[in-house]
């Protein structure tokens, strides 16, 4: 049985890599609009980008960059339909920090200027570090309790928002993954989408266990029993 997966960009973006990893998976992704439907899909993915504004959680810019307004509200007002109407909701880096502040948390708007994740100035590729899973947690359930990630971002998770639980943490105490107290809502900071299939790399666990596994909710979900 397919299943059918929202993620809210404009029709012009492609992200290419998030498509490919459902449709090797069996699933497939439909870009979604403001005005989507949830009981037309399975679940939602919401993908990495740009920095969010930080007027979204009550701040003033302050290393926030790459902001689009437009982007913001569309996925903004998907995840309000989605989470509303009880589905299933997958976050990845830019999702997993918009899910945060959608629940009322914060972000560091600049982990260069904070000293963490020491990364060079201005880095494009993806990085690599090792992580930790909480014990119990759902992300452990899939790959233990300490694994290495890639890693290709500028801002993270600060205050948690309302409901969330850490679940993983980078060695300098990065969230690098949650969840919501609804057990329909998860995220990540890192791109498994770029840790398997074509991108599959040795240095990193293989990222289409996760994505697999939220599929595998959005189905039993759709088909309960």
């Amino acid at each position: 049985m397919s299943v059918k997966i929202a993620i809210p960009i404009p029709p012009q973006d492609r992200y290419p890599n998030y498509f490919s990893a459902l449709s090797a998976l069996g699933a497939e992704g439909i870009k979604a609009s403001a005005e989507a439907d949830p009981s037309d899909f399975d679940g939602l993915l919401l993908p990495g980008g740009g920095d969010i504004c930080p007027a979204y959680y009550r701040q003033e810019t302050a290393g926030a960059a790459d902001m689009d307004p437009a982007l913001d509200a569309l996925q903004f007002a998907v995840v309000d339909r989605f989470f509303k109407a009880g589905k299933m909701i997958f976050g990845i880096c830019r999702g997993h920090q918009l899910l945060n502040v959608y629940f009322g948390g914060t972000l560091i708007q600049d982990l260069q200027n904070g000293k963490m994740h020491d990364w060079e100035q201005g880095f494009s590729m993806d990085k690599v570090h090792m992580t930790e899973a909480l014990p119990g947690s759902w992300i452990a359930g899939i790959y233990g309790l300490r694994f290495p990630t890639n890693s290709a971002h500028h801002q993270a998770v600060d205050q948690l928002g309302k409901g969330l639980t850490a679940d993983m943490y980078a060695p300098d105490g990065i969230i690098e993954a949650a969840h919501h107290e609804s057990g329909r809502v998860f995220s990540v900071q890192w791109h498994p989408e770029r840790m398997c299939f074509d991108h599959r790399r040795e240095d990193t666990v293989d990222g289409s266990k996760v994505i697999r596994w939220f599929l595998d909710r959005c189905l039993s979900a759709k088909c309960p029993g």
